[in-house]
Parts: structure tokens; C-alpha cells; sequence
């Protein structure tokens, strides 16, 4: 009970007209916790640097404005509420200004701190867009990359096709209330990407899609990212406020050159000469991202912690580090015909969650290599 009265707390100052991002950060760091807030009174409150109104909204609210998202929430194993203070909450999203305090998350929550790439463009790509963004996505996802987007029309859609089309984990960040699929046509996309993956919002149940949310949102998927690469996109649309929200919070950006005839080529070619890495082939991003990436994966967090990685910790007294006693299974498991996840899982007796970034390791290392469709090879000895 107290922790449900707690997360509703969490939702009902977040409903609090008037309460942004930074004046809820303000409030944490005055009261520790949103329950601390609605407990204090309106002097302790303007100690803090509220404003007169917002304090009078403050106050006015109940936790049983929380009431449709608590209900949502308790709808399905599958609905979570991840606070700023949850170890799931993802760590590079905590790095960016005005980070948002609370994301509502249907599907897997533990996938929300694994390595990602942004893929963003336009909403009517060329065919050659459609083909870049799917290639591009496919091979990333099937390294283990997380494939990020916004579940858009156009290049957004295709991204996380190309990375379900694989097996691989896609992540949408949506624009409305999670309880919303927005477009509509994309109903059976949103099924597969929960399945797989997961699809977060920091918007309250119920809102609808509004202009005014969509770059709010371009934020949240640059800055769950270790890098953005824009397919295609016109001077000045959304994907380029992806980009630059990416420059902005210090990860990398990519871009994909087109023709000089092609209107859609524009906003990448400005990219490009503002200082984004021109990219050829999936493996040109791989290639960039090599020292983030091996950070990432041989720095596990408390959440990325298995119940098999502990096994093996436990049972190793070579004094060998675990990621490479498992690097040298795998290896040894491998033969130099093309082997799937799936085999590698059941020879292996790994998780295909840690197995995937094992791969991108090995592959990063040059030790094997992506053949497609979640298949690998092994190109040299160890």
C-alpha cells in the first residue's frame, strides 16, 4: 500500500499544472520525495523558491487526480512506472536538462538502460530512405544494439520493423499518454514493439497527440542514446531537432549523405557540414561508437545483474574477468559457419540478453561477424 501511495504521489505532482521538469527537480531537491511535498505547507513551500500560483495548485491537489494511471498501472504485469529514483530509470536519459522525472513504460523496463542508437527521419522518405533505414536498422539490432525511435510514419516506423525483423529490442518514445497509439495504423507495430521491446511516454494517460509534445519527446529518444543518425530529412523539420537536442547533451550524431537533387538529402547535408559523422555503412557507426559501447557493456549497472552472470562470477577461479571467460565460450562454441542466437542460447546456456552483447563485443573486436537475420560467424582465432 505504501508503495502504490507513493507512486500515486509521484503521478499527482506530476499533474500538477504548472510543475515542468525543472520545477520538479526543484521540489525533489527541496523535499526529497513527492509525498514530503504535499505534506509541506505553503511557507516551507515558498522557502523552496515556489511561486505563489504554483504553490495554490500545489495544494489544491489530490493523489486521486493519480487515479487513471494507478489504474492503468495495476492493469497488466507489463505496465510500469519507472520514478527518477527506480534503478531502472535509464542513466544517460538522468544526464540530460530537464530530464523527466517519471516514465510510464508498456512492455520490458530493464531494456531501458541498455545501448541504443537513435534512427529518426522523415515521415514520406524516398524508397531509398525506406531501404537505408530498414538495412541500417537490421544489422545494428542484430549486433544488440537497442534500436530507439519515435514509432513515426516513414523512417521511424521502419527502424523498428527492421530491428523486430531480426529478433532483435527496439524502444519507441511516444508523444501521448501511453494508453494511446498514435497513428493509428501503427496498432500492430505497437504490439510487436511491446512484445519485444517496450514503448514509454512521460505524458499522463489520456493526452492526446499535440504538436506541442512531439519535440518535447525528440529529447527523451536522443537522450536515452549513445548516438542519433538521421536517415533523411528536410532543413528544418523534427529529425533535426533530434539531432541537435543529441549535440546539446554530448552524444554523437550521424547522417547519411544523399543526392544534392533530393530534398530530403538537405537537412542531412547541413548536418553533415555542422559537424555530424558522415555515414556509409552500418558498420561506419559501430566503428564510432566502439569505446561507449565496450564502457557500456563491460560496466554492468545493479539491474543488468543475472542470476547466470552471478553463476558463472561465482564459479570461475581463473581470476579471468567474467565478460571475457564468456567471450572465450562463446567463441569456442562458434564455428566458422553461420550460427543463429538462438543456437548459440541453447549451446551456450547464456541468456540472449547477454549473449547479444557478448556479440557486439566480439564483433566490435573483430573476432566474428553479422551474416543477417541473427546469424554470425567467426572470422579469427582468439
Amino acid at each position: 500500500m505504501n508503495h502504490k501511495k507513493n507512486l500515486a504521489a509521484w503521478i499527482a505532482l506530476w499533474r500538477v499544472s504548472g510543475v515542468g521538469c525543472v520545477h520538479y527537480k526543484t521540489l525533489l531537491d527541496a523535499f526529497q520525495t513527492p509525498e514530503h511535498v504535499f505534506n509541506a505547507n505553503a511557507q516551507q513551500l515558498k522557502k523552496a523558491g515556489i511561486s505563489a500560483k504554483l504553490i495554490k495548485n500545489i495544494t489544491a491537489q489530490t493523489l486521486n487526480n493519480a487515479d487513471p494511471d494507478m489504474q492503468w498501472l495495476q492493469a497488466s504485469e507489463q505496465h510500469h512506472l519507472v520514478t527518477f529514483d527506480d534503478p531502472r530509470y535509464p542513466q544517460l536519459l538522468k544526464e540530460i536538462p530537464a530530464s523527466p522525472p517519471l516514465l510510464y513504460v508498456h512492455g520490458n523496463a530493464d531494456l531501458l538502460n541498455d545501448p541504443q542508437l537513435a534512427i529518426v527521419g522523415s515521415r514520406n522518405p524516398t524508397q531509398g530512405g525506406q531501404n537505408n533505414t530498414y538495412e541500417f536498422s537490421k544489422h545494428l539490432a542484430a549486433t544488440g544494439l537497442c534500436i530507439t525511435s519515435g514509432m513515426a510514419l516513414g523512417v521511424d516506423g521502419l527502424a523498428h520493423k527492421g530491428a523486430l525483423d531480426v529478433d532483435g529490442v527496439t524502444i519507441a518514445v511516444i508523444a501521448t499518454g501511453i494508453d494511446r497509439v498514435y497513428p493509428a495504423r501503427h496498432r500492430d507495430l505497437a504490439h510487436r514493439i511491446v512484445a519485444k521491446g517496450a514503448i514509454i511516454t512521460e505524458l499522463p494517460i489520456g493526452v492526446a497527440p499535440l504538436a506541442r509534445n512531439f519535440p518535447r519527446r525528440n529529447r527523451i529518444i536522443s537522450g536515452m542514446s549513445l548516438g542519433t543518425l538521421v536517415v533523411e530529412a528536410a532543413v528544418k523539420s523534427g529529425s533535426l531537432i533530434s539531432a541537435r537536442y543529441a549535440s546539446e547533451q554530448g552524444r554523437e550524431v550521424f547522417a547519411i549523405p544523399g543526392s544534392i537533387h533530393n530534398p530530403l538529402a538537405r537537412g542531412c547535408h547541413q548536418l553533415i557540414r555542422q559537424g555530424a559523422k558522415l555515414i556509409e555503412t552500418a558498420d561506419h557507426i559501430l566503428e564510432e561508437l566502439a569505446p561507449q559501447l565496450k564502457q557500456s557493456l563491460l560496466e554492468p549497472t545493479e539491474t543488468d545483474i543475472t542470476d547466470e552472470q552471478t553463476h558463472h562470477e561465482n564459479s570461475s577461479n581463473t581470476g579471468t574477468p567474467l565478460a571475457d571467460a564468456d567471450q572465450r565460450l562463446v567463441l569456442e562454441t562458434m564455428g566458422y559457419d553461420p550460427i543463429s542466437i538462438d543456437q548459440l542460447v541453447i549451446q551456450t546456456g547464456l541468456t540472449a540478453e547477454v549473449l547479444s552483447s557478448i556479440l557486439l563485443l566480439l564483433e566490435l573486436d573483430g573476432f566474428i561477424a553479422a551474416t543477417g537475420r541473427g546469424n554470425y560467424t567467426r572470422i579469427r582465432e582468439i
